[in-house]
Formats: C-alpha cells, structure tokens, sequence
C-alpha cells in the first residue's frame, strides 16, 4: 500500500492505493496564507493518521510547480511562498520513516494516463495540461522520458509550454505558455480591452477592418460587464463563455491560444511521434467546439505531413484524482530504494 500526495496551490490529496487503484483519499483545501509550513502541518497530521489505518511502505508526491527530483527538493512554488530550496523528500522520510519520491505534478499526471488512463497500452504517450501555466511530460514504455532507476529526471524536460513560437520570439517570456495558458488568454484580452494591444509574437498577423473594430467596441462592453468592471476580476472561463455567446473578441483570443498550442503539439508529435496525445487542465474544459475540435485541426495543420493521421488528441481520463495516481506510481517505484 502507498500514499501519493499532490500539493497544489488550492488544493492537498492524499490517496492511498495503488497507481490505477485508489483504496481511500483525503482531501485538504490550501490556506495560501499559511504558506507552505501549513500546508506541511497538513500532510503530518493527516498522514499519521493514515499511516495508522494502511501499512504504508512508500510515499510520492506530485508537486505543483519544478522540482529537483534527484536530490528530493523543491525548486520553488509559483502560488505558495515559503517552499524555495526545501528538501521535502527528506522531510517526508524522517516524518514517515519509508522511502518517498518526489515529482513535478505535471509529470505525475502524465505517468498516470500513460499507465492508468487515456494513453494505456499505448508505446509512446504525450500529455499536456493547460491552466493557469502550459506543462507537458512525455512518456515511453511506460516510463517518463530521462527518469530511470539511475538517473534522475532533468529539471526540465517535455516544457512545451516554454515553446517559443516563430522566429521573433526572442524574448523568454515570449512563449507558448504566454499565449494559450488561462492566463495568457486573459492577459491577452485584459490589453485588447485597455490599449487595443497585441501579444508581441501575434501582433500584425490580423489588421482589423473598421467593421470589426465597431463590433470589437460592444466586445469588450460585453466583457467588461462580466467582471463588473474590475478587469482584473476577468477570467479564462469568462472569456471562454463570452465566445460561446458569440463574442468576437474572445473568440478571436481563444482561437489565438488554441491555434498557438496546437503548432506547439504539432512540432511535438513530429519530434516525439505519439499516438496519443492527452490534453487536460481547466482551460480544456472550455466547449468542445473551441477546444478540443479546433486544436485537433490546427495540431494536423503544423505536423509533418506524413504523421497527419497517426496520432490523436483526446480529453483525460482519470479526473480530479489524476495527480494522485501518478504519485502512487512514483512511490511505487520509491519502494526500495536507499531513504535520503
């Protein structure tokens, strides 16, 4: 029996199982303001407690944001202060006394559907999310690219999101994240509606007749109301439900974002060549007619031409749980290994 954890920046799980097998899981809602030294005081109490109930032999974490899996520390956290350089695998291990694996959240919920949902049984497997940022991981034979029982897994690999897109992209900001995360697409409208501004990597590629630049103006009327006039209140899924109303404007920045993330997968299937690309996050959670539907015509336009029809762009299958069972699998693995 295992306990996988993911720490996110709203939310703490805890599973117990397997990877593909959840026997009990424990949820927690994160108090940011309590940082990560509460978030800490959480996993001890209620992991003792089952620790009590379940023999547990190994722990995994899926941390939401870079890790050192090597060395079993966190890098940092982009929601949560106070995690900078902290040796969690350490932690966890002199709390728990069993050995404990730790990974990038991202990537456990890419082993999770490699093994357990949407891309099971299949040899080479891709797995994006889309949030608050853009993350990938890539996964064959089962097994994260570069993460081996000698070798731990780089800093950094599979970032699609990190992507830049075209030629001009010089700037390191300038990314594919920056356009097709929840929150590009919403810094992207915030600026339309305020300076009538462009992402650098996008601007001049449409010149907006006088027509649509009329219609634009009940556009960000429209949008403007959604939020009751604090831009700042304005989200993804706001914008996302003004394009299903028809909003020309958010329709134009969601296509924007689905078309940028669909070269990116693009370029990604012609290096990587999966058949199965899965595509999770709170911004796919969008219409299927915004999404997943032109994302897979836009991921066909940008591939090589002979991988056209090999691969496919599906939903996840594995829901909320889906961080947790890839953390099962890394303590799976953990289990036997030398403790820190």
């Amino acid at each position: 029996m295992y306990l996988g954890i993911e720490i996110g920046g709203t939310k703490l799980q805890l599973g117990i199982g397997t990877g593909g097998n959840l026997e009990a899981l424990e949820r927690r809602d994160v108090d940011i303001s309590a940082g990560a030294e509460g978030i800490r005081a959480q996993i001890e109490a209620v992991g003792r407690i089952v620790c009590q109930r379940y023999p547990i032999e190994a722990v995994g974490y899926g941390f939401g944001g870079p890790v050192n899996s090597a060395d079993g520390t966190v890098v940092t956290s982009h929601q949560v202060s106070g995690w900078d350089n902290f040796p969690l695998r350490k932690w966890t291990e002199d709390l728990f006394s069993v050995p404990v694996h730790l990974g990038n959240d991202c990537d456990a919920a890419a082993i999770a559907e490699a093994r357990f949902g949407a891309g099971a049984g299949q040899q080479v497997v891709f797995y994006v999310t889309v949030g608050t940022g853009v993350g990938g991981g890539l996964v064959i034979g089962g097994e994260l690219h570069g993460l081996s029982d000698s070798q731990a897994r780089p800093l950094a690999s599979a970032e699609i999101g990190h992507l830049r897109p075209g030629l001009i992209a010089e700037n390191a900001h300038h990314t594919v994240e920056s356009i097709s995360s929840g929150m590009g697409i919403e810094t992207r409208v915030r600026e339309q509606i305020q300076f009538n501004t462009q992402h650098p990597v996008l601007d001049g590629q449409e010149i907006p007749t006088q027509e649509l630049e009329a219609s634009f103006e009940d556009d960000r009327f429209d949008l403007t109301s959604r939020c009751s006039g604090d831009l700042e209140q304005l989200t993804a899924q706001m914008i996302a439900e003004a394009a299903a109303d028809g909003n020309g404007l958010a329709l134009c920045a969601i296509d924007e974002s689905v078309r940028t993330l669909g070269w990116a997968i693009g370029q990604v299937v012609s290096l990587t060549a999966p058949s199965i690309v899965v595509v999770g996050g709170g911004v796919s959670l969008m219409d299927e007619t915004l999404f997943y539907l032109p994302l897979r015509e836009y991921a066909k336009q940008y591939v090589f031409p002979p991988l056209r029809d090999r691969f496919e762009i599906v939903p996840p299958t594995l829901g909320e749980e889906v961080v947790v069972h890839g953390a099962l699998a890394f303590a799976e693995g953990a289990k036997g290994s030398p403790k820190s």
